[in-house]
């Protein structure tokens, strides 16, 4: 099993839901979050007065899933969060060694 965590810009969250759902995914976790990396954050103008906005919205989403599942979300996160422009996000995905459904006490991927 595996958690494939991705942060993406929070507009293209309506696509990716789409993207992963049409990937037979029916569960995710989102989060909003705020960070920066080389995109590193804007100036903005508020009354008048300028100022850095360091830390930039964007969404966060984990989805557990089975080692055959894995490149199949990966690559509808990667199509859908795609925009060519700075800021897209990156996905990760690590083991996940246990999972249990709390409800029935099932396990691992019956569990997923």
């Amino acid at each position: 099993m595996k958690m494939v965590m991705a942060i993406i810009k929070p507009f293209k969250l309506d696509d990716v839901r789409e993207a992963l759902s049409e990937a037979g995914i029916t569960g995710v976790t989102v989060t909003e979050v705020k960070g920066f990396g080389r995109q590193k954050g804007h100036t903005e103008l508020y009354r008048g007065a300028e100022y850095v906005v360091d830390f930039l919205p964007k969404v966060k989403l984990e989805v557990a899933v089975t080692e055959d599942q894995v490149e199949r979300v990966v690559e509808a996160i990667q199509k859908a969060a795609y925009s060519g422009k700075i800021g897209d996000g990156k996905i990760f995905v690590s083991a996940l060694d246990q999972v249990i459904r709390i409800r029935t006490g099932e396990l691992d991927a019956d569990a997923l």
